[in-house]
């Protein structure tokens, strides 16, 4: 995604650096606005990055595939953010983009 032109912060505790880019261990210590927050965590770990984008003021939600909570989502698109869940960022870019070269054709 940063090959598109993506501004992508790495929010790991695990990591200092991910990609040449500094990592931050939590979403709260990103010193930028954030609008959307890219979700690669377990089902069961989903909901509290989900919360911490809502505090953060986040316009959206991306829950990777395979990554699925209703109840966070819910309280996510209640909080008025964008939420889409189960599906791959990359895909779905790729597939959007597939679409727009066969629509100019």
């Amino acid at each position: 995604m940063r090959r598109n032109g993506y501004r992508v912060i790495p929010v790991n505790p695990n990591e200092t650096e991910v990609f040449g880019e500094k990592a931050f261990a939590s979403l709260a210590e990103v010193p930028e606005p954030v609008q959307l927050v890219n979700i690669f965590r377990r089902p069961d770990e989903a909901g509290r990055a989900v919360d911490d984008a809502i505090a953060l003021g986040a316009k959206g939600v991306w829950l990777q595939e395979g990554v699925k909570d209703r109840e966070a989502a819910e309280r996510a698109k209640t909080a008025g953010l964008l939420v889409v869940m189960d599906r791959c960022w990359l895909k779905e870019h790729m597939r959007w983009e597939i679409k727009a070269v066969n629509e100019v054709r």
